[in-house]
């Protein structure tokens, strides 16, 4: 009888982040791991992956155009998903080099610094609305009552959805969003045919029709746009205002809840903004760095790739660990610490960094700082109470399922 050998540590290390602790607590298991290698790489040769944990490694994957971004699609998934790759493999996300540029280039020319400006107002009117229905009660659930349906509807009344469209795109959402976050089990996969199945029949013709006819929203704007000739086709439209939406709504929903539980945990950083709301931008990146609402990606190489003394393989797989890279001691002084005046707080990576930096990242801030500041200035006594947190069942997008709390 020959006995299996025993697991490598780098290999238990790996499989440990896929435990149920790294759901509840991931923190103690991204340090243990990331003790085991040097200069915050772990090499796991068992799966043909790097775990990568150091800021400065990270950065250097995520500037690399030898590191690709999206994840490969098994020739089983091609032809058992036919109507969910149709939606999906348009979206920029799956995309890099020059096809990347060009879809990128397109949505951006929609998405500009101006739109978000103009979108603080309506920002403001929904958080008021919730704020108000929300202190009407002695308590609340933030998540369900304030983190989620603020940065939906902000996202689907900027595309220009509404009423029963807007109810479809939700939908239609939320299982592509599952995916982004990691999980492309048969289930979701199944759910993302069928959903995709309708898609493609709403879209029908839609690109035409807002082109003819533009109507208020980014979704107009994006069929519109036009770079040296080039305009989105119907796939592209839909694989991308897909994405918009469903990215455009997890990070944001993500910070605000864990941000309110990590201000609760440090309350000195809660006094300082009631104290001084012109805090709210700097509070917002630290609760970005210090919550990592996506606690991590990865990159496929394409090419060798140096970092520092150290080479990742063509052909293998970095494993990027955003939320031990924004904790990095030699990047962030005293990382746990909540500092709402940290000088450098805006060099985490809670957006990742390079060509694939989070296109919505400007609403993302611009959202959370409306909502810690609104919240310190109405509400200082705000009280989230001790209690059982539950995560959502993600390992890459990490955030309460619910969080009791209470304004006055």
């Amino acid at each position: 009888m020959t006995l299996s050998p025993a697991p490598s540590p780098a290999l238990q290390a790996a499989e440990a982040l896929f435990s149920p602790q790294a759901i509840s607590d991931p923190y103690p298991l991204y340090a243990q791991a990331a003790a085991l290698g040097t200069r915050g790489l772990l090499p796991v040769p068992e799966w043909n992956m790097t775990l990568v944990f150091s800021h400065e490694a990270a950065s250097a994957v995520f500037r690399s155009p030898a590191a690709l971004s999206g994840q490969g699609f098994s020739t089983e998934a091609e032809s058992q998903f036919p109507e969910a790759m149709r939606v999906l493999r348009p979206m920029m996300l799956w995309h890099n080099g020059p096809s990347h540029t060009r879809l990128r280039s397109l949505a951006q020319a929609a998405f500009t610094p101006r739109v978000i400006a103009q979108q603080r107002d309506l920002v403001q009117a929904r958080l008021d609305r919730l704020l108000e229905a929300a202190a009407a009660k002695p308590d609340f659930d933030a998540v369900a009552e304030l983190a989620v349906p603020l940065p939906v509807g902000v996202i689907t009344e900027m595309l220009g959805l509404s009423g029963d469209d807007e109810a479809k795109f939700r939908q239609w959402s939320g299982s592509v969003a599952e995916l982004i976050g990691g999980s492309n089990t048969p289930e979701v996969m199944n759910r993302v045919e069928t959903d995709a199945s309708e898609m493609r029949q709403y879209f029908r013709g839609l690109a035409d029709e807002l082109r003819a006819c533009p109507q208020p929203g980014l979704l107009s704007a994006l069929a519109s746009v036009e770079d040296g000739g080039e305009r989105l086709s119907g796939d592209e439209l839909l694989a991308n205002a897909v994405l918009l939406l469903a990215a455009g709504h997890e990070t944001t929903t993500n910070l605000i809840s864990a941000g309110l539980l990590e201000l609760s945990r440090q309350p000195d950083a809660w006094e300082a903004l009631v104290h001084n709301p012109e805090l709210a931008p700097g509070l917002t990146e630290e609760l970005l760095r210090l919550t990592s609402p996506v606690q991590r990606t990865g990159r496929g190489l394409a090419q060798d790739l140096k970092v520092g003394d150290q080479t990742l393989r063509a052909g293998s797989f970095a494993a990027l660990i955003l939320a031990a890279a924004n904790r990095d001691a030699q990047v962030f002084a005293d990382p746990q610490r909540l500092d709402p005046a940290r000088p450098n707080a805006a060099r985490h990576l809670a957006f990742a960094s390079g060509p694939h930096y989070c296109l919505g990242a400007s609403l993302a801030r611009m959202e959370g700082e409306v909502v810690f500041r609104t919240l310190a200035s109405r509400f200082p006594r705000l009280k989230v109470p001790e209690q059982q947190v539950v995560y959502r069942p993600n390992f890459v997008l990490r955030g309460p399922l619910a969080l009791q709390a209470s304004l006055n």
